[in-house]
């Protein structure tokens, strides 16, 4: 079926909070939904999550808890290996183990919206959230108290802020996100990646993206050009996934850029097109990044949703207003 022409800056933006997610709508679409308080299992990492995310004509462009990793939440912030700490789900890859679960899934909790500004164009939420450890029985054996609450430890505060921004460009809206972590542990923290651990290519952590089981066999395209899994590892500024629908047989794509004050930018790309399709900022894909006491990390992106494919210049146009749009979101 052809996409309709739909202009996102012709339309109303607004909000609803359920006390558990926040739903974003422009005019009579729902195109965001933010999952603030989850109801998952300790072993999937809880934790916020975008989902579903839809394009402007209403196709749905993530998937939330795959029956092949039921810890995949749409789009989110997730990090396996924070140092002995898994915030991303399921097994650990550790050099000693291989892939094990190790008791050792991590939460983000969110703690409050600090602001939720609405300015026509975009509506921005302020967030602070708490990452505590997975709590363990000897932590009960400890408090000396038999049947008292397990306490899970702190380690690290966020300041996440994100905004759902509508573009001038037809048919495609934009998703900023900013996230600061800092340490509260008491000691150093490296992040990696099963990659830091041994794995080969297996860079994954930071901001990602799950599609629809029908986007498998998609494209990405970057300014390096065209292609699939070879996209693997790749850096760039900018990367985009276009897949294919079931029943509409449209296309949809998604286009991540990254802010390149990141440390470390232009950071390597998780890009998969098969088995599954899936993308996401990869800052600790190869080499682990200490997060010090008293030295916050931020990282910066922008995510575009866009109805049809790309060709060249509709990405790299669609790339530059979202550019655009992270510099001036201060």
């Amino acid at each position: 079926m052809p996409n309709t022409l739909v202009s996102a800056a012709t339309e109303t933006l607004s909000y609803t909070d359920d006390g558990r997610s926040l739903t974003f709508t422009v005019g009579a679409q729902d195109i965001a939904s933010y999952t603030y308080v989850p109801s998952d299992d300790q072993y999937e990492s809880p934790r916020p999550f975008f989902h579903p995310l839809t394009t402007l004509e209403g196709d749905e462009v993530t998937i939330s808890r795959p029956w092949d990793h039921v810890w995949h939440k749409g789009l989110s912030w997730a990090l396996p290996n924070v140092g002995e700490h898994n915030f991303w789900g399921g097994a650990t890859y550790t050099r000693e183990t291989g892939y094990a679960n190790l008791d050792n899934n991590g939460a983000m909790n969110h703690q409050a919206f600090t602001s939720i500004e609405d300015s026509g164009s975009s509506i921005t939420a302020t967030e602070t959230l708490l990452w505590t450890a997975q709590p363990t029985a000897a932590q009960a054996t400890e408090s000396g108290e038999y049947g008292a609450p397990l306490i899970a430890r702190p380690l690290i505060n966020e300041q996440r802020r994100f905004a759902i921004h509508l573009l001038p460009a037809v048919n495609a809206w934009a998703l900023l996100f900013e996230t600061t972590m800092d340490n509260v542990s008491g000691a150093q923290i490296d992040i990696g990646s099963p990659t830091t651990e041994g794995r080969d290519n297996a860079g994954y952590g930071g901001l990602f993206w799950r599609g629809p089981r029908s986007f498998t066999g998609g494209e990405f395209r970057s300014d390096n050009g065209t292609g699939a899994d070879e996209f693997m590892g790749t850096r760039s500024p900018w990367i985009a996934f276009t897949g294919q629908h079931d029943v509409t047989c449209r296309k949809s794509s998604i286009l991540f850029v990254e802010d390149q004050t990141n440390p470390g930018a232009s950071n390597q790309w998780f890009a998969r097109s098969s088995m599954f399709a899936c993308l996401g900022s990869a800052p600790f894909f190869s080499e682990e990044v200490p997060l010090k006491v008293g030295e916050a990390l931020t990282y910066r992106y922008a995510v575009v949703i866009a109805d049809g494919p790309l060709e060249d210049e509709r990405a790299a146009a669609l790339a530059a207003a979202a550019t655009s749009a992270l510099d001036a979101w201060v």
